[in-house]
C-alpha cells in the first residue's frame, strides 16, 4: 500500500471515531481508550500510552495504556525529569520524537534500566500533547521489536495528540464555564447564591406562581445589624468572619416552605419562603431568624451577639415582578432599621416613598461621582493667636440638581449602605489635587489640605498606591496633604491597618485623628500608631467655657496630647470666649465659624493669596 493511501486510511479512520456522537458524548477516559486503541489497532503498536504531565513539568503519567495483546492497563505508572532530563527537553520544545532505536537514541537512552528494558521496548514514537498553550503530556507509540517510523505513522501519531489537546482544550473550556457560572451566580465568601442567583429564581417563581390562582410566596430581606462597628474595631477579616458564621446558620436554619437563600449584598441577606399558608405563622419564621443570628458567636476571643433588621414582602399583594419585590423587601427592612434595629418590618404601601427616595438618591449619588459632579469646600484652620491660616480641610458637598446644596451628613450614610465610600473618598482626592493644581499655575501657594478617609479607605492596603497615582498624575507631593481618621476607623489596629498608616507618613503627608474623644482610644494604640494630631470633637468645644464637664475633658485630651508629642486642633470654634479660653490652655490650632465657614475654591484662595502678599 502506498504512503499517500496509508495516511488517508489512517486519518479516516481518525474522522469517522472523532465524530461519532457516541465518542463526543464519552468521558475523558472513554476518549483516550478509544484513541489508544484506535492506534495501536491501525499501526500494530504493541503499546500505546497517553501520559499526562505534572503542574510543575517534571514528572509525566499514564493515564491509559492500550496493550495490542491484552487490552488496556490503567495501573499507574510514571517518569520523572530526573531520570531523562533530554527527553522532557525534546518534548518541551515541541518536537515529535521518533526513535527507531529507542535504546540508544540520545533523547531516550537514559530510560533503558529503569523503563525500556523491564518492557521489552526497543522503539519510540512520541508526540506532544498540549492544554491550550501549555505542555500537557504525550502520546507514546512503544514497539516491541526495532521499528522505523513511517511518514504516515509519525502523521498519525500528531494528529492523535492534536485530538488529546482538543480534548484538553474542551475541557478546559467547560471548566472556564463552570467556574464563570460559580463567579456569576455565588458569592465567594459564604458559598451561597448571590444577588443575580436570587433575582434569576425570583423570576422563575413568579412566572410559576402566575399559572396558580391563589397562591404567593414570602421575601424576607435580613440585614446584620452594626456590622461597621465589627469592622471597625476589628478589621475587615473578623467582619467577614462574622458573615460567614450567620451565613452558615442561616444555611442550617429549618424553615418549612423555604426555596431560596442567597447573600445580596455586604451584610444582607435574602430569604425566599414558599407555602400559601405560611404567611400566617410568620411571627414564627421571623423569631427562628432573629434566634439564629443572635446566639452568642466567639470570633478572635471575643463573644458577640448580632441583631438583624428584617423586611417582609408577599407575593402577589407586594409586587407583581422581580424588581417591584425587591424594592418592597428593601423598603420595609429599611423602615425596620430606622425604628430601631433588630426589628421585624411588614412591607406597607406608604413606606415606599422613603425607600423609593433612597433608591433614587442612591442612584444620583453613584452618577454624581462617576462624573466628577461632587464639590469641595475648604475651611480655614488657624493659630490661635493671631487667626493666620496654616492649613484647611476639604469638605465634600454636592448641588443635588433638585435637592440644591447637600451637606455630607444627608449623604454619606446612602454611601456608605450602596458601597460607595472607597469611590467618594477618591473623588474627593482628586478634586482637592485638581484644585491645588490649578492654583499653583496661578502661582498662589495653598496651605496644606486635609482630607477625611473613611474607614472603608483606610482598611484598603491599596490606598497608599491609589493616593500616589493621582499625586503623579497631578505634579503634586504628599507633604501637600494631611488626612484625618475617625477613631472608629482605628480600633482594630491590625498589621496591616499599622502598614497603610505608615505608607502615607512615607508619602510625606501628616495624620490626624478626628472627632477625638467620640470613640475609644486606648494609649498603646495612639502610641505606636503614626498620628502627629488630634481634633478634639466639637461636641466637647460646644459648652466651653461655661461647661466644668467639657472644660475637663478637653483639657485632659490636651493633657494626652502634650505627652504623646501630638498637636491639637479644637474643632467648631464659635465664639471668642471659646477662642480665648483654648488659647490660654495652650490648644495649638483652631477652626470654626467664628474665622471662616466652609468656602468654595476660589475664596479660600483668595484668603491665602491675601496671606502670601501680607508676608512679602
Amino acid at each position: 500500500m502506498s504512503q499517500n493511501k496509508t495516511f488517508i486510511e489512517f486519518h479516516e479512520a481518525l474522522l469517522k471515531l472523532s465524530h461519532n456522537p457516541d465518542f463526543i458524548n464519552e468521558n475523558r477516559s472513554r476518549k483516550l481508550a478509544s484513541l489508544s486503541a484506535l492506534a495501536g489497532r491501525l499501526l500494530q503498536v504493541d503499546r500505546v500510552g497517553i501520559w499526562q504531565m505534572n503542574v510543575g513539568q517534571d514528572r509525566i503519567d499514564s493515564e491509559v495504556l492500550y496493550l495490542l495483546d491484552k487490552g488496556h492497563d490503567y495501573r499507574p505508572l510514571s517518569l520523572v525529569k530526573a531520570d531523562n532530563p533530554a527527553y522532557f527537553k525534546a518534548l518541551a520544545t515541541a518536537r515529535v520524537i521518533d526513535a527507531g532505536d529507542a535504546l540508544h537514541d540520545p533523547r531516550t537512552t537514559r530510560f533503558n534500566e529503569s523503563y525500556f528494558q523491564p518492557m521489552g521496548i526497543h522503539s519510540l514514537l512520541d508526540a506532544p500533547v498540549f492544554d491550550g498553550g501549555r505542555l500537557s503530556g504525550a502520546i507514546c507509540l512503544e514497539s516491541l521489536r526495532r521499528r522505523t517510523w513511517t511518514l504516515p505513522e509519525i502523521s498519525f501519531a500528531t494528529a492523535i495528540a492534536d485530538t488529546v489537546s482538543l480534548i484538553n482544550t474542551h475541557e478546559a473550556w467547560i471548566r472556564s464555564q463552570q467556574q464563570l457560572d460559580y463567579v456569576t451566580h455565588y458569592d465567594s465568601l459564604t458559598g451561597l447564591p448571590n444577588l443575580q442567583s436570587f433575582r434569576e429564581r425570583l423570576q422563575n417563581l413568579i412566572q410559576k406562581m402566575r399559572q396558580r390562582e391563589n397562591d404567593g410566596f414570602t421575601m424576607i430581606w435580613i440585614d446584620l445589624d452594626r456590622l461597621k462597628a465589627i469592622n471597625d474595631g476589628m478589621g475587615a477579616a473578623g467582619g467577614n468572619r462574622v458573615i460567614a458564621e450567620i451565613a452558615n446558620r442561616l444555611r442550617g436554619l429549618y424553615l418549612p416552605g423555604r426555596d431560596k437563600l442567597a447573600r445580596i449584598g455586604g451584610d444582607e441577606f435574602a430569604m425566599l419562603v414558599r407555602d400559601h399558608e405560611q404567611h400566617h405563622h410568620l411571627g414564627d419564621l421571623i423569631q427562628q431568624i432573629q434566634h439564629c443570628i443572635s446566639d452568642p458567636m466567639t470570633i478572635d476571643d471575643q463573644t458577640l451577639r448580632m441583631t438583624a433588621s428584617i423586611g417582609i414582602c408577599r407575593y402577589p399583594e407586594d409586587g407583581r415582578d422581580c424588581e417591584s419585590l425587591l424594592r418592597s423587601g428593601e423598603a420595609a427592612m429599611y423602615h425596620a432599621k430606622e425604628s430601631g434595629r433588630a426589628q421585624m418590618q411588614a412591607f406597607r404601601p406608604d413606606i415606599h416613598s422613603t425607600a423609593r427616595s433612597r433608591f433614587v438618591l442612591e442612584s444620583e449619588l453613584r452618577h454624581a461621582i462617576q462624573h466628577n459632579q461632587l464639590e469641595v469646600y475648604y475651611q480655614p484652620i488657624v493659630e490661635p493667636h493671631n487667626g493666620e491660616i496654616v492649613s484647611n480641610e476639604a469638605l465634600v458637598r454636592w448641588n443635588h440638581p433638585v435637592r440644591g446644596w447637600m451637606s455630607p451628613i444627608e449623604f454619606l450614610d446612602v454611601a456608605r449602605n450602596a458601597g460607595l465610600m472607597q469611590d467618594l473618598g477618591m473623588s474627593v482626592l482628586r478634586r482637592v489635587c485638581k484644585d491645588r493644581s490649578e492654583a499653583k499655575r496661578q502661582g498662589i501657594v495653598m496651605s496644606t489640605t486635609a482630607i477625611n478617609l473613611s474607614s472603608e479607605q483606610v482598611m484598603d492596603a491599596r490606598l497608599p498606591l491609589r493616593i500616589q497615582d493621582i499625586l503623579d498624575e497631578y505634579g503634586l507631593s504628599g507633604d501637600q496633604l494631611e488626612f484625618e481618621v475617625t477613631e472608629d476607623a482605628i480600633k482594630g489596629d491590625s498589621k496591616s491597618l499599622q502598614a497603610t498608616l505608615n505608607e502615607l507618613v512615607n508619602l510625606g503627608s501628616r495624620l490626624s485623628i478626628d472627632d477625638f474623644g467620640t470613640g475609644y482610644s486606648s494609649l498603646s494604640r495612639l502610641k505606636h500608631l503614626p498620628f502627629s494630631k488630634l481634633k478634639i470633637d466639637r461636641s466637647f468645644i460646644r459648652e466651653i467655657p461655661g461647661d466644668a464637664d467639657d472644660c475637663a475633658i478637653t483639657l485632659s485630651i490636651l493633657g494626652l496630647a502634650r505627652g504623646l508629642g501630638m498637636r491639637v486642633v479644637a474643632e467648631g470654634v464659635e465664639t471668642e470666649e471659646q477662642r480665648q479660653w483654648l488659647t490660654e490652655q495652650g490648644c495649638d490650632l483652631l477652626q470654626g465659624y467664628l474665622f471662616s465657614k466652609p468656602v468654595p475654591i476660589a475664596t479660600l484662595l483668595s484668603y491665602d493669596d491675601q496671606l502670601r502678599q501680607s508676608a512679602l
